[in-house]
């Protein structure tokens, strides 16, 4: 059984729509895949409409987060699953998230504007076509007007974290975010933990008291990762007794990533499930997410 639980849509920064993305996981001979969109579930309804028969859909998002750290916060991704998207914090938060990404987006792109940077606002906006703005629909305006050859070329340079056009966002606390999708009855895990500078915060005295709290479990096996990473994650996870998932971080074209290229023990989905309160999201007559 192939399991992939970390796959971006249009509904954020992915460019496969919704129904494309089942069919691009169904194509790649997966049997479990997970929306999981950049602080929204907008994909959510489009995606179990779309869903082929033989394979089996996981509903999630992905929720930007931060955490203090010695060197000031750390931003940290938490990949919510199978929690109730009505759930009052969940909107109230979400919103509150898309906002905040819009207003960021904006101000990077006139940061590049007063620079003399080839882009507009309107160009952005409408590359993300109504998904919460993101890097990722900058640095496709950048590879549409030439500056840059790829998206992750404008990562490395105009999208840098510490570069000239870098604005931060107010993201939730880390752990309000983990006892928040709890309280939706979903379970939380954190995406690539060692990808992406999250060590300098992630202890392993902060990930038991995030599994004191309700963490689930964390992303080991990620593109982001080397040998050494996983193995010092599997062994904090065993030690604070959190499970272990494996992804691929899909986002289309956006990124040379595959569908399928990490995945996940179906025993540690069995059990990821058992934890959550089994939302199921209404469609339609006789539609709900498998």
């Amino acid at each position: 059984m192939i399991i992939d639980l970390h796959a971006h849509s249009t509904a954020s920064d992915g460019t496969d729509s919704p129904a494309e993305l089942m069919a691009a996981a169904d194509a790649a001979g997966l049997d479990v895949v997970a929306i999981t969109d950049h602080d929204n579930t907008g994909g959510w309804e489009p995606a179990i409409l779309a869903r082929p028969e033989q394979l089996t859909l996981v509903c999630g998002a992905e929720f930007s987060t931060v955490v203090a750290a010695p060197t000031g916060t750390v931003s940290v991704h938490l990949l919510g699953y199978l929690f109730d998207p009505q759930h009052p914090a969940i909107v109230a938060e979400q919103s509150r998230l898309r906002d905040e990404r819009l207003h960021r987006g904006l101000a990077i792109v006139a940061k590049m504007v007063a620079a003399g940077v080839p882009i507009s606002a309107e160009q952005v906006l409408d590359i993300a076509g109504g998904a919460p703005v993101g890097r990722p629909h900058i640095g496709r305006a950048l590879v549409d007007s030439g500056v840059v050859s790829t998206v992750d070329e404008a990562f490395g340079s105009y999208l840098a974290g510490r570069g000239p056009y870098y604005v931060p966002k107010a993201d939730t606390d880390l752990c309000t975010a983990v006892e928040m999708i709890g309280a939706a009855g979903g379970v939380g895990v954190i995406a690539h933990p060692r990808g992406r500078g999250e060590y300098r915060a992630l202890t392993f005295d902060r990930i038991k008291d995030l599994a004191d709290h309700g963490l689930g479990g964390l992303e080991v096996d990620h593109p982001d990762h080397d040998e050494a990473e996983r193995a010092e994650l599997r062994s904090i996870a065993a030690r604070v007794g959190l499970l272990t998932t494996g992804s691929s971080d899909y986002h289309g074209h956006n990124k040379v990533l595959r569908l399928g290229q990490e995945t996940t023990a179906p025993e540690t989905l069995a059990e990821l499930i058992s934890r959550t309160s089994g939302v199921i999201v209404p469609v339609g007559p006789g539609d709900s997410p498998a």
